[in-house]
């Protein structure tokens, strides 16, 4: 960790606080460099689940360049998705744009390790394949190495918003989220929670609230949907900067 940066252990899972974006995804891409390296070392790959945003579009620009690239055995690895918007993969919304666009078109992936959630198909179908593809590459009970994540101004993560079902009996949900007026594909809290290492990504003062919402004693997942980050066997940690911890320094858990 670096001499500018913090670790601390909370109820909430383990808290690392980094000066500013740029350290925030340096930590994220070197996090990916270590799952990658002790999965891969351990059970012969690394099963990912990828997050959109800002944070992880440049920690995916760092992987893709060296040494990052190549310390990443990349034939052995699969990549998953989180979730992604109901729209196609030449979309400027789209999260597997983003990732490939950053990270998988410099990498040696191979095609079929690539799973894609299909944005532009119907939605509820579009989340029965993938949770198909899930079940075809990891079995009825999928396991990540890693899920990556960020974290909304408004609390969410993943595409669990405020206010919205998410149907915890499937692996893949398709809610329809009214802000945005739309259908979201996403991994439920069972598939997200079993993972070995999840790992949440944020930063920036419009975050600060919404951390603090979250790590707050009083739970109201409906309103705070990130407050459902509860591994199973895993852990739980979260990159942030300085910026978005000031929504902890309130609560005092980072005492």
């Amino acid at each position: 960790m670096p001499p500018d940066a913090s670790k601390h252990e909370t109820t909430h899972g383990t808290v690392e606080i980094f000066v500013d974006a740029a350290a925030l995804a340096c930590a994220l891409a070197d996090s990916f460099v270590d799952r990658a390296q002790a999965a891969i070392q351990e059970r012969g790959r690394f099963i990912v689940a990828l997050a959109g945003g800002s944070t992880p579009r440049a920690a995916y620009a760092l992987l893709a360049m060296e040494p990052r690239r190549s310390a990443v055995d990349w034939k052995n690895v699969h990549l998953f998705f989180g979730d992604e918007r109901c729209v196609p993969p030449t979309s400027d919304e789209s999260n597997f744009r983003m990732a490939n666009e950053t990270l998988l078109e410099h990498v040696a992936l191979a095609p079929e390790h690539i799973h894609r959630m299909r944005g532009e198909d119907e939605p509820a179908q579009a989340a029965r394949s993938y949770a198909d593809d899930l079940r075809a590459t990891l079995g009825d009970q999928p396991v990540f190495d890693l899920v990556m994540l960020g974290l909304g101004p408004d609390a969410h993560t993943a595409s669990w918003f405020p206010e919205v079902s998410i149907q915890s009996n499937l692996l893949v949900d398709a809610p329809y989220v009214p802000k945005f007026a739309s259908h979201r594909l996403t991994l439920t809290p069972p598939v997200i929670n079993a993972a070995r290492h999840i790992v949440v990504a944020t930063g920036g003062a419009e975050k600060a609230k919404a951390l603090s919402e979250v790590f707050a004693s009083t739970r109201n997942e409906a309103l705070y949907p990130a407050q459902r980050l509860a591994p199973k066997n895993g852990t739980l940690t979260w990159l942030i900067d300085r910026a978005a911890s000031e929504g902890l320094a309130d609560i005092h858990i980072l005492a």
